[in-house]
């Protein structure tokens, strides 16, 4: 997938949002503990998630990712977060990273926004959050014990530069029209108007996929597993619009850290194997049409087991 063929290494590789990213890399050059964490805050898709790891990387730290249901709770927070700040030097370099950090709040908030502020205020480690807006009143309590960096929209044009490039690499062409519809459909969600992009040129999507509406990781993994049949889980599938890579990886961490006998584990195991293998086949010989059979595999997984949610994994860079 040319998402996954493109995603940034380093952050130059990045576009756009010059001014926050060099923002965030001067902080974590004058770290030291008790540096008031980072949150970073703008649209979905425009690498706030993606400039977390690759500052990780640069710095040489062992990132954790969380997301807001890993911190809905105090106790949740204190299960995950407790053994890392207490053992820091057992646990190498950890860094923190929570991501949609404004959806803790609402009925599902347990504690776990008071209790993450409790955190925030004396952090041991560097702690980055992302949050699509910080403009909520449940969100004052964070903004006041952190460093706001934010995040503008990308400009088209050099959505443009940066998508002419792409296809310049891959030996494509879009008619200057088609650039300036896929560019304004993906409304700045770079991963999603390379997908669009690649989908036009090459065709790897299935034709009913495009029927579906998208889903997220979380929900999508939740809802595959309580699917009442075949067909309601094939079509979740189409809907969970991401990276093959993530899709594999989401499910791979939510089989792993479930309840499961060994004989069940196994056998779902023995599909992840098969998906992996056929990744890796696809990232070896870039024949991306291959990618229509990843969801033939993975259906392969499909039980009605409500021991399987989804658990949020960290992608080793």
């Amino acid at each position: 997938m040319w998402s996954e063929k493109y995603r940034p290494q380093i952050i130059s590789d990045m576009v756009g949002n010059e001014e926050a990213r060099a923002a965030i890399t001067e902080w974590f050059v004058k770290w030291k503990k008790g540096t008031k964490p980072l949150l970073l805050v703008g649209p979905p898709g425009i690498g706030k998630t993606t400039i977390a790891y690759l500052v990780a990387k640069q710095f040489g730290y062992d990132m954790i990712g969380l997301n807001a249901s890993d911190v809905r709770s105090k106790s949740r927070i204190n299960e995950i977060l407790t053994p890392v700040l207490a053992n820091v030097s057992v646990m190498g370099t950890p860094m923190i990273f929570v991501d949609e950090v404004d959806g803790i709040h609402g009925r599902s908030d347990y504690g776990g926004a008071s209790a993450l502020v409790d955190i925030l205020k004396e952090p041991t480690v560097p702690i980055v959050l992302a949050a699509n807006s910080d403009d909520s009143d449940k969100m004052k309590g964070i903004k006041k014990v952190v460093k706001t960096i934010q995040f503008k929209k990308i400009p088209p044009r050099l959505l443009r530069v940066y998508l002419e490039n792409i296809l310049k690499k891959q030996g494509a062409k879009l008619s200057p029209g088609a650039l300036i519809k896929v560019i304004d459909k993906s409304k700045g969600d770079i991963r999603s108007m390379i997908n669009l992009t690649q989908s036009l040129v090459t065709g790897f999507n299935p034709q009913t996929e495009k029927t579906f509406e998208n889903i997220n990781v979380e929900d999508g993994i939740n809802a595959f597993f309580k699917a009442n049949s075949i067909e309601e889980a094939r079509v979740v599938l189409y809907s969970m619009q991401i990276d093959p890579r993530e899709k594999i990886n989401a499910f791979y961490s939510s089989i792993i850290t479930s309840d499961l006998d060994s004989s069940t584990l196994a056998k779902y195991l023995e599909i992840m194997s098969e998906a992996d293998m056929l990744f890796g086949k696809i990232m070896k010989t870039q024949n991306w049409r291959l990618l229509r059979y990843l969801n033939d595999i993975l259906i392969k997984l499909y039980q009605n087991d409500d021991r399987i949610r989804y658990a949020q994994y960290n992608l080793s860079w």
